[in-house]
């Protein structure tokens, strides 16, 4: 009795370990559909362009030298700030 038990879970075994070998397999085959090609990724990850700073003279944020609103000399980071007096 004992020889039986001891072949079945033998054979339950190497069926187990069989299945998961294939599943493995299969899985590999398949990319994930999320995944891009290697050209599209190395785009996205590219260091974008360093942009200068400035300081808001009202408030004295610091932002992007491009989204500044100049006026009488200074920067400020919002129309509203330009009426209110540079700190």
């Amino acid at each position: 009795m004992s020889r039986i038990l001891f072949w079945l879970l033998l054979i339950g075994l190497v069926v187990m370990a069989v299945r998961a070998k294939l599943k493995g397999l299969g899985a590999r085959r398949q990319p994930p559909l999320d995944r891009q090609p290697p050209q599209q990724q190395r785009r996205e990850t590219s260091v974008p362009a360093i942009e200068t700073m400035t300081q808001c003279a009202h408030c004295g944020i610091h932002f992007p030298a491009s989204e500044a609103i100049h006026a009488d000399g200074h920067d400020y980071c919002s129309p509203g700030h330009v009426r209110l007096p540079p700190q």
